[in-house]
């Protein structure tokens, strides 16, 4: 039992929620971040980011994430390592969230839980993930090396990852359910010009198959009416996100979605309660956003807090 109360406790450890526990523990408020595996999230997954500003040849997630950690911790942000299973009180001044056999209180809390990629939901996903399913080609992109694998979607994450890989791999597919992309141009641009890359417009996909690793992905063009076969040896998931939210069921209001609603102050409905990042329910979801949205929830927190 932590009987300890915080200043500010901020749940995930993505660039929006280190962002506000810079912003935080820089305004002198004792502050404490609960990360549950390792901070960085999503973005950690991102060999180069193009367009964050200030990098003009990019920067690797992984290295982003050390930058700001180092920075927060600089200004002494606390780090816990920690599944936050529920939120057991929401008083006014104290705030308790249960974590594992142990209890954390805090005057404000800003949930920063970002999201996770969304899966197929068709047969095979399961019993292929890691023998050549994924849902990171920076990650498992090696494994693959000189093979022909798919990439499953249409956005800029799909089209990103479609790119890395032709570094590593004998030829790309890019699979979507549509007849364009939806990735910013200068990235639609880059894939349609790209020799390795290979497009399969109007479809999806309904079965990975392969007995002990992907062998070949059954497809269905839905504008024909058509199925057909494509024989790769690992498929690559790029269909959305769904937001880290579970655990807030019945205790704040979300979108059907998952998404948390917030003011333009990042608080939620409840006072002293605060959102940032992929979790929240906004237009676009980019690190130069989700470091905006935690600084700005940090800065709310803060006035909340002398409203008290």
């Amino acid at each position: 039992m932590n009987s300890s109360i915080y200043d500010i406790i901020i749940v995930g450890g993505g660039p929006a929620g280190l962002t506000a526990g810079l912003y935080a523990s820089r305004a002198r408020l004792k502050t404490l971040l609960i990360e549950k595996i390792a901070l960085g999230g999503q973005v950690t997954k991102s060999e180069q980011i193009e367009n964050y500003p200030g990098f003009e040849e990019g920067i690797s997630g992984f290295q982003l994430i050390q930058n700001l950690e180092k920075q927060a911790k600089g200004f002494g942000l606390t780090v816990e390592t920690g599944d936050v299973q529920a939120i057991v009180s929401l008083h006014k001044n104290k705030k308790t969230l249960k974590v594992q056999d142990r209890e954390f209180h805090c005057k404000a809390l800003i949930i920063a839980t970002g999201s996770e990629s969304n899966a197929l939901g068709v047969e095979g996903e399961d019993t292929l993930l890691g023998r050549g399913v994924s849902y990171c080609a920076t990650c498992d992109g090696a494994f693959f090396r000189d093979r022909e694998v798919a990439v499953v979607g249409g956005g800029d994450a799909a089209v990103e990852e479609a790119l890395f890989l032709t570094r590593l791999v004998k030829k790309v597919h890019i699979i979507h359910r549509r007849d364009e992309l939806r990735a910013i141009k200068i990235l639609q641009e880059r894939a349609l010009a790209h020799e390795k890359i290979a497009f399969i417009w109007n479809t999806v996909v309904e079965k990975i198959e392969g007995e002990n690793s992907v062998e070949a992905l059954k497809l269905k063009n839905i504008k024909e009416d058509r199925a057909f076969s494509l024989s790769v040896e690992g498929v690559f998931i790029y269909v959305g996100l769904r937001p880290n939210t579970t655990w807030l069921k019945n205790r704040l209001p979300l979108t059907e979605q998952g998404f948390i609603e917030t003011d333009h102050g990042m608080e939620t409905s409840l006072p002293g309660v605060f959102a940032a990042g992929d979790v929240r329910h906004k237009l676009l979801r980019q690190i130069a956003t989700a470091v905006g949205d935690g600084s700005t929830a940090a800065f709310a927190a803060e006035k909340y807090l002398d409203s008290l």
